[in-house]
């Protein structure tokens, strides 16, 4: 699969443009002359300059390279069927996190996408609920990542 330079220079001009004007709000921190918003706002700075150098290559090449040329794997549903499936788990992530949590929602992703990579069903979801009490442990524990407990709030840890 082929994007044009163009559009995903487009993509990062966006993105850089929406972090400076995020940054933009963070509180001065009294006494110092750099605050919060020096790191995000330099990275956006450097998204920003290497938008607009995609979006000159790609306009450049626009007459050699089409806007988009699908690979050789679009033409298999099963291929088109696991990227769909990958996005929706993501996506379906985001939005049901906080109610369902991430223990019970990442054991169900997980258990699904190992089925639908055919392997066995117990399999699965054995290693999904394993897998997913794992991660946890190493983010929520170790690393202090605040994770949503959901539906488990009457037995968080």
């Amino acid at each position: 699969m082929k994007i044009n330079d163009a559009l995903f220079g487009l993509l990062l001009l966006v993105l850089g443009g929406w972090v400076l004007a995020t940054v933009q709000g963070y509180p001065a921190i009294p006494g110092q002359k750099f605050g919060p918003d020096l790191f995000p706002g330099l990275i956006a700075c450097v998204l920003c300059l290497c938008g607009v150098l995609l979006i000159l290559r790609g306009l450049r090449l626009r007459q050699v390279s089409p806007w988009f040329e699908g690979g050789d794997w679009m033409k298999s549903p099963r291929h088109v069927l696991n990227v769909v499936i990958l996005v929706a788990a993501v996506v379906g992530y985001i939005v049901w996190s906080e109610e369902v949590g991430f223990l019970p929602l990442s054991s169900l992703t997980l258990a699904l996408l190992m089925i639908n990579l055919r392997m066995p069903v117990i399999k699965s979801v054995v290693l999904a609920v394993i897998l997913s009490l794992v991660i946890h442990v190493l983010f929520y524990k170790l690393l202090r990542v605040p994770l949503p407990w959901g539906w488990l709030m009457p037995i968080a840890w």
